[in-house]
Parts: structure tokens; C-alpha cells; sequence
């Protein structure tokens, strides 16, 4: 049933009879005349009631391995408030101050920064939240300021919820279908989403999951399987896609967030649809999806069509696919953040329950005081500097051309990527940032410069990648024209940084070098004699080393030819 249309009885919001005062812990009734309080009075608006709870007999979906069960509502769901006292509007109050009122204490969807809900129904939307505990990860490491941090957005294709049955192999133990890295930058100014594709070959480390007992499994890694695979194959829970996207990026993830095909259906009903456009008209029989050409409103199984639509875009790919979801997402960014939600109680709270309800999360984040704190890092985030985009992959060369299935990541143009999440490097290219890269790059490049022919180096590897240092020495002849560089096979011993080691009548060398690869004024380590004439530079490849040609310092701006979507534009699909 649309959620609009469930529980309107007398069109009275309890919501606006009802708050938890923070200071007792007590819900109190607020009336005009309640003491001690000053209310803003919402926009002027037919009220609502809350959504009835389900029935006691509604059948419960066995959850995901690893899943922690939902909790019981600690106070009833269906408890009556009354229905009677109107707030007077409160002159002077700030448009912003009365959506912090609303927002505060729930939470809708934070990957888009939507928080809101009511006060008095808090522990209804906090009991709504499943939540995982991920062995080996923090539960209450917080968000730091002046700390970059990253959470996984999983959409898995598990065929629960009422109508959901049909869709595919409905005995699918969900895996993970639709997965977003979704960074956040160390100073909150920017974001980005970055898709991961399903049918992409990795290698999934080994994983440990907690049962409903406490007891810890070990499931052992495989190599070079779908990515997808990563999630509910062998019992692996989310934990295990964090993992292996960790290992596939080399980025840290801090949080996950969960959720299946109720979630599109359920949410974009509670936002009163999403816009998306296209630039011919769709009739696609296997997802059901009907549309005009042009721009059109889509809510529950026409939004969950459009996300599944594999047939009627671009190559009818799994890639097109995805950026046809990254379209979608962006414009429900744009829907949760516009006045029409944001000033609409009755909606934030349709939002927060669809939300809360659809969402399995790790136990770091995994109330709503938590999601709160997330919400509230992702509030000063503008549309216009959340940025999307797909890891850049070629086709699977171990398959035959006319049966290719599946890709594996672009041996260049990923690592470069990753090295932009490593670095905090904006997708959307900050003029803050990007000024900063400018004149740190100035800084160590000052001076006099050798050309390629000139620079002779020694290059040893210390950062325990087996070819390391060949791989650069092939780069550096190849494409840089170093011609007079050495591979010297492996270091005494592994180095947690990369090091460029030279003389003082070598120090116009040192600058090309380091602007060859991308190295950082503390990677640079000068010398006291100078060299002899023919003397070779030391470079020694540390962890931090990501592949030949990618910049250790992270580069200025994104690979060459990566195609994003910002989240205040839209786009259609074609």
C-alpha cells in the first residue's frame, strides 16, 4: 500500500503532539501552552498520522549471514496520542532551524545526506535497523574531524519483501549486486561514489563471520571470481565485501549500509518519486519498465524497473546499467535534499521509517545517535561536488572475444583512481584542493630541471609487489624516455614508503623524477657529497607503490577519458 495513504486518521500528525525530551528521557506532550518549550510552527499543510505497524503475524525473512535479528520496539508501536493542539507559528525562525527540528534524532538516507523524522517515534525507526557486527572492525571509532572516511553502499538482489519473489532467481542468498564506495573528503566539502561492477574478476580475501551464537567462521578466499560473489556465496556476510574492497582499492572502509529491492521501491514512494529522464521511449518486457521519452516521475516497482533495466540502454550491459543507477541515485539526491522534502514532515517521516526499515548496517553506525552523526557530516556537502563514477575496466583478456562475460580492472586508469580516494583527491575537482596540489607541486619543482636522457637511477624494490621494479623500469624507459635506469631487483629489506635517494649536484634529476612519478617533498632525501659523474640516483619502491606511472602523492586530476555524473546535473539515459 502507498505509504502516503496508510494511517491518515482526522490528517493529524502525532508527530506534532508528541516529542522525547532529551533532558528526562520522557515523551511529553507539546501544545501551545506546554511549558518550557517554543515550537516553530511547519509549513502550513494538511497533518499526518503515522504509518500503522505491521501486523504481529507478518512473516519474518531469514537475514543475510552474519545478520543480527531486529529488535523488539521498546515502546508500543501502535500507542495512541492525541489529537488535538495546532502550534502558533513562531516568528523569527530560520527556514534552516525549523528543518533541524525535524531532522534531529532520525535518520532517512545518509549515503544522500537526507536525515529527518519525528522525535516521539524514535525508538520505532531505531528498532527498525538490522545491524552486523563485522569482526575486526571498530564499533565506535566515530568521524574524526580532519579525517577522510568511507563507507559501502550494498544493494544486494535478494528476493525478499512482498512482490520481490519473481524478480530473477528467487533462491538467490543475495549477493552484491549494485555496490558504491562512497568517500567522503578529510574537510566534508566533496564526495565521491565509486561503482563497483558485479561481473568484474578479483580476488575475495578470506573473510570471518560472527553467527547468532557469538562463535567466529573462517571462510576461506577465493582468486579470480566475479565480485559479486563476495556477498552471501559461502555465508559470506558485508564484512567480507569490505574486505575485498580494501584489498581490490587499497582504501580503508570505515561502514557499510545495506539494502535490497524494497528499499527503491519503499523510498522513493516516501519522497513521492523520482525524476529520471530518457532519451527514447522504453518498453522493456523483462523488467516491465514503460517510459516516455523525456523526463517522467517513477515510485516503487516502476523505480525499482528502472534500476534493474538492463535491456533497454546503451549496450544492454552491466555497466550502462550502472550508469543508469548512478542517474537515478543522483537525481534522488536531488529529490531528499529539495524544499518539497525537507519542509514536508508527514514525508521526512515516510522517509526515515521506508529508510531505517530497508537498511542492515554495521554496528559502528547502527543506531540512529550514530546515523545522526553521519548525517550531520554529510550536511555541508553541496549536490555539485558529489560526484559518481564506475572503476575503470577492460575486458576480461583470459576470455574469447565473441564469449566475453566478465572485465578485470584497467591495469592503468584503476590504479590511478585509487590513488585519488588514497590521496583525498576530488572527483569535482575543488578549487581549494586543486590550488593546493598546484602549489605543493610548484614547491618541489623549483629549480632547475634535467631532461628524461639525463636521469640516471637505480630502482630496488621494497614494497613487496612482486615486478615492481621491473614494471617501473619498463615505464620509465617506454613512456618517460629514462633511458639510463637500472632495475636492482628486490631491497634489503621492505619499505613503508617509496624513497628517491640523491647527491646535491643531482638535485635537478631528483625534480624530474619526482615529477615523473608523482613523488611528495618527504619521499626526496638529499645527500650531504656529491655523486660522481656517471653515479646513479637510489629510488627504493615502498607500500605505498600502486603501479608504474601511478603518482605516489596521488594525482591533481582524474585518468584520462573517466566518465562521471555529479549529482546536481541531470542526465538521460540512452
Amino acid at each position: 500500500m502507498d505509504a502516503h495513504s496508510r494511517g491518515r486518521a482526522d490528517e493529524i500528525d502525532p508527530a506534532d503532539q508528541w516529542v522525547l525530551n532529551p533532558r528526562t528521557g520522557n515523551y511529553e506532550l507539546r501544545l501551545d501552552h506546554s511549558a518550557g518549550q517554543s515550537q516553530p510552527q511547519a509549513p502550513s499543510r494538511p497533518r499526518r498520522s503515522a504509518p500503522a505497524p505491521a501486523p504481529a503475524s507478518t512473516p519474518v525473512e531469514a537475514p543475510v549471514p552474519g545478520q543480527r535479528r531486529r529488535r523488539a520496539p521498546e515502546e508500543p508501536a501502535d500507542a495512541q496520542v492525541p489529537a488535538q493542539g495546532r502550534r502558533k507559528r513562531k516568528q523569527g525562525t530560520s527556514r534552516k532551524k525549523k528543518v533541524l527540528l525535524w531532522t534531529g534524532g532520525t535518520m532517512a538516507f545518509v549515503l544522500v545526506g537526507g536525515a529527518a523524522g519525528a522525535y516521539a517515534l524514535y525508538n520505532k525507526l531505531n528498532n527498525n535497523l538490522d545491524v552486523v557486527d563485522v569482526v575486526g572492525k571498530k564499533t565506535n571509532a566515530g568521524f574524526a574531524k580532519g579525517k577522510a572516511f568511507n563507507i559501502l553502499v550494498i544493494g544486494t538482489d535478494k528476493r525478499t519483501g512482498e512482490g520481490n519473489g519473481g524478480y530473477g532467481d528467487k533462491n538467490s542468498p543475495g549477493h552484491a549486486d549494485t555496490t558504491i564506495l562512497f568517500h567522503v573528503s578529510k574537510d566534508r566539502t566533496n564526495a565521491t561514489a565509486l561503482s563497483i561492477p558485479r561481473d568484474m574478476k578479483t580476488d575475495i580475501p578470506e573473510c570471518q563471520t560472527r553467527a547468532a551464537g557469538g562463535t567466529i567462521k573462517t571462510i576461506p578466499g577465493q582468486t579470480d571470481v566475479r565480485f559479486n560473489v563476495s556477498l552471501g556465496q559461502d555465508g559470506r556476510d558485508p564484512g567480507c565485501v569490505m574486505r575485498t574492497v580494501e584489498e581490490l582499492t587499497g582504501v580503508t572502509v570505515d561502514h557499510f549500509m545495506m539494502a535490497d529491492f524494497n528499499a527503491v521501491k519503499e523510498m522513493t514512494t516516501a519522497v513521492g518519486g523520482v525524476k529520471v529522464c530518457v532519451e527514447k521511449a522504453v518498453n522493456d518486457p523483462k523488467s516491465h519498465l514503460k517510459l516516455p521519452p523525456g523526463e517522467s516521475t517513477v515510485q516503487g516497482e516502476q523505480a525499482l524497473a528502472f534500476v534493474r533495466t538492463r535491456h533497454s540502454f546503451g549496450n544492454e550491459s552491466d555497466l550502462d546499467r550502472i550508469k543508469v543507477q548512478q542517474q537515478f541515485l543522483s537525481s534522488m539526491i536531488r529529490q531528499m535534499k529539495s524544499d518539497d522534502t525537507l519542509t514536508d514532515p508527514g514525508k521526512l517521516y515516510d522517509l526515515a521509517n521506508a529508510a531505517t526499515s530497508a537498511l542492515t548496517v554495521d554496528s559502528g553506525i547502527g543506531s540512529l545517535t550514530k546515523l545522526e552523526d553521519l548525517a550531520r557530516e554529510l550536511s555541508s556537502i553541496d549536490t555539485k561536488n558529489i560526484a559518481f563514477t564506475t572503476l575503470p575496466v577492460i575486458d576480461n583478456p583470459n576470455e574469447p572475444p565473441n564469449r566475453r562475460a566478465t572485465v578485470v580492472p584497467d591495469p592503468v586508469k584503476a590504479p590511478q583512481l585509487f590513488a585519488m580516494l588514497q590521496s583525498d583527491t576530488s572527483l569535482t575537482e575543488v578549487k581549494k584542493q586543486q590550488q593546493d596540489a598546484k602549489n605543493a607541486q610548484a614547491a618541489l619543482l623549483k629549480g632547475t630541471r634535467s631532461t628524461a636522457a639525463e636521469v640516471r637511477v637505480d630502482v630496488y624494490n621494497g614494497s613487496g609487489v612482486r615486478g615492481a621494479a621491473q614494471s617501473t623500469i619498463n615505464w620509465l624507459q617506454n613512456d618517460q624516455g629514462v633511458s639510463r635506469s637500472t632495475n636492482k631487483s628486490n631491497a634489503p629489506e621492505k619499505a613503508a614508503k617509496t624513497t628517491l635517494t640523491y647527491a646535491p649536484n643531482q638535485a635537478d634529476q631528483a625534480r624530474k623524477l619526482a615529477d615523473m612519478m608523482g613523488l611528495p617533498a618527504s619521499a626526496l632525501k638529499p645527500g650531504t657529497q656529491d655523486a660522481a659523474e656517471r653515479e646513479p640516483m637510489t629510488l627504493v619502491l615502498g607500500a605505498d607503490f600502486k603501479g608504474a606511472g601511478v603518482p605516489i602523492a596521488g594525482p591533481a586530476k582524474a585518468p584520462k577519458d573517466l566518465v562521471k555524473v555529479e549529482a546536481d546535473k541531470q542526465v538521460c539515459a540512452k
